[in-house]
């Protein structure tokens, strides 16, 4: 969902001390006290902001931007027409397709080579996507915003803090699975060698470490608290809270972390094309969106604004921050719940009452049905003696449970996973079961529980 933060982790460079002698400080520090003042704006003002921000995006795109400026024209439209919100829905949606095929013409032409970084994505919804980013800028900007999302749970800069997402651990074939990071307050652990025999040696370094946060992927931190649990292993006393991010977390996780770590878990929303970011806040578990980040709208199967409560739409986004290469109305393949609530905190953000996840993260059914992986419950004792699972589709009404096997493993699990998978699936559906030796990870040190071959559109809903 959001790879600079992979990026972060796996740099010493980037740090705190970093920022303060780079350049990009300037950008990060003004951000930072903005969003500090921001949030605590009336709905009215921070709509008001959007539209000041839009209006300059707009203009911008149409006099720098080659593919908008034929997109405009082509409509017969000027910035000047798009005076407000659902004047927006005038301009068409940018896919991942048009990106792709229209990169270069997505570069807004004012930025020179040595301005721009060139990044990708990594392609977790079977589309790989290149962009760009405003060099020294456009990092700097969301490290402001994550920090603001951070200063919700009380993680500064000077906490002990586990990292435990996909890193890839420099002195790990040589056995140690773990190294330091901003001056001793980061224990960086290795995601890939997070075996029966190792769990041991992670505990006790943790314990060891004393840290107040732990920062993972869900997947990553699953694995951990499942090991824990099974073994009756006590919490550790010192951590305030699971902070977790980059990957959909489902409500069985979250139930089997705070049963297993005792304490708040966490979860942020977002991804590496910078369009929209969005995360649970001190008080409750609903995703605060910062509209100083961009504008976001639910569509539904129809295309329309989604407006009820309860209803799925897919998250559309348009990045307030990134003039590099303007992303207006991108379609993200992801989808959410929208919820009109006003939150304790005082926040005036819009609300979403959860992420669904992926359109890659749903199962296709004999009869069209779609089912999602948040729907499947896996912390229960049907799996008690599996070390790992993954779902894999490649014809609609099947699909393959691959399973690692605990040694504990018995022909009796297969008939009890299959029973109670059925049960969540459906008639509709066939279900094999394979037994595997390991289940592998994305480039990016990611687990997914879905391999999805099928092209799922969300008209298809």
């Amino acid at each position: 969902m959001n790879r600079i933060w992979e990026r972060i982790y796996n740099h010493d460079s980037i740090t705190a001390k970093a920022l303060m002698i780079l350049p990009s400080y300037k950008v990060f520090r003004d951000t930072y006290k903005f969003l500090q003042k921001s949030q605590w704006w009336s709905r009215e003002q921070l709509e008001e902001y959007q539209l000041q921000q839009l209006n300059k995006l707009l203009n911008h795109a149409y006099e720098n931007v080659p593919y908008y400026k034929k997109v405009f024209d082509e409509r017969g439209l000027k910035p000047k027409d798009i005076q407000d919100f659902k004047d927006l829905q005038e301009l068409p949606f940018l896919t991942k397709e048009i990106i792709r095929d229209n990169l270069n013409d997505l570069k807004a032409r004012k930025y020179p080579a040595e301005k721009l970084e060139y990044v990708t994505t990594g392609g977790s919804t079977g589309i790989p996507l290149g962009l760009y980013y405003e060099k020294g800028v456009s990092r700097a900007i969301e490290w402001a915003f994550i920090k603001m999302q951070w200063d919700r749970v009380g993680y500064h800069f000077r906490d002990k803090c586990v990292i435990l997402r996909g890193n890839v651990v420099k002195s790990a074939d040589k056995g140690k699975l773990w190294e330091y990071s901003l001056f001793g307050r980061w224990l960086i652990l290795s995601s890939y060698h997070m075996t029966d025999e190792n769990l041991p040696k992670y505990i006790e370094k943790i314990r060891k470490f004393k840290p107040k946060f732990i920062q993972a992927y869900p997947s990553a931190i699953t694995i951990l608290a499942r090991f824990m649990r099974e073994n009756n292993i006590e919490p550790f006393s010192t951590v305030k809270a699971i902070l977790c991010g980059s990957e959909n977390l489902y409500p069985w996780q979250r139930e089997l972390l705070e049963e297993v770590f005792q304490c708040r878990v966490y979860s942020w929303y977002g991804h590496a094309e910078m369009a929209v970011l969005a995360g649970e806040c001190e008080v409750n578990s609903h995703y605060h969106v910062f509209p100083e980040y961009g504008i976001v709208e639910l569509i539904n199967k129809n295309w329309k604004l989604v407006t009820d409560e309860n209803e799925v739409g897919e998250i559309v986004a348009t990045s307030l921050n990134n003039f590099a290469c303007p992303l207006i109305r991108y379609c993200t393949m992801d989808l959410a719940v929208p919820s009109n609530a006003k939150c304790e905190c005082g926040r005036n953000y819009p609300l979403l009452e959860r992420v669904e996840g992926r359109l890659q993260e749903l199962i296709i059914t004999g009869t069209g049905r779609l089912i999602s992986m948040t729907a499947i419950n896996m912390h229960s004792d049907v799996f008690d003696n599996v070390e790992q699972f993954q779902f894999l589709q490649e014809k609609e009404g099947e699909v393959i449970f691959n399973v690692v096997k605990k040694d504990t493993y018995t022909e009796r699990d297969t008939g009890y996973i299959r029973r109670e998978l059925l049960k969540k699936l459906g008639v509709d559906m066939k279900l094999e079961i394979r037994f595997v030796d390991r289940i592998p990870r994305t480039q990016r040190g990611k687990y997914r529980f879905l391999i999805q071959k099928l092209p799922i559109e969300f008209g298809d809903l």
